[in-house]
């Protein structure tokens, strides 16, 4: 994991609407992570985003592409923490809902942040759930920033 966060451009996120789906599973540290995104977002001047709970990281894949069928929604943010076990199952689902997670966004061109942290002990999982590390602000500046994206890209095609 880089400690060197990416620094987000500034983004008027005022008429922006934003899903969060987030995973039960490790759930205290992955609201840590929603909390974070939520307070970027809303910090940005979006709505408070809706939240949706799944049962786990293998589910977020699923919610996620009924919601940027919906159309309701500018981006959508997946978070879910997989920490590694006994058996290789932790890679599987993390490598499973990155490659749903981005065939969704490009079939819908719905911004899709993956926000599923693989890690391979508690400590790693506080460390990226916590305040040194949070990811979720990063989910959130990612999310704002394809938004922005989107939106320059069509007004400069619709010319």
């Amino acid at each position: 994991m880089s400690s060197n966060s990416p620094i987000s451009d500034s983004v008027d996120g005022s008429d922006m609407r934003f899903a969060i789906v987030a995973a039960r599973y490790n759930q205290s540290l992955v609201d840590s992570m929603v909390s974070h995104a939520t307070d970027t977002l809303i910090s940005a001047g979006a709505t408070g985003p809706t939240l949706i709970r799944v049962l786990g990281s293998n589910e977020l894949p699923y919610a996620v592409s009924v919601l940027a069928k919906s159309g309701a929604f500018n981006g959508i943010i997946a978070i879910g923490l997989v920490i590694a076990g006994s058996t290789n199952h932790h890679n599987i689902i993390g490598n499973s809902c990155a490659q749903a997670l981005h065939s969704i966004s490009i079939e819908t061109q719905i911004p899709i942040i993956n926000g599923v942290t693989v890690v391979e002990n508690q400590e790693q999982a506080e460390e990226r759930a916590g305040e040194k590390y949070n990811r979720g602000r990063e989910f959130a500046n990612a999310a704002l920033e394809l938004v922005q994206f989107n939106r320059t890209w069509i007004n400069l095609n619709k010319k």
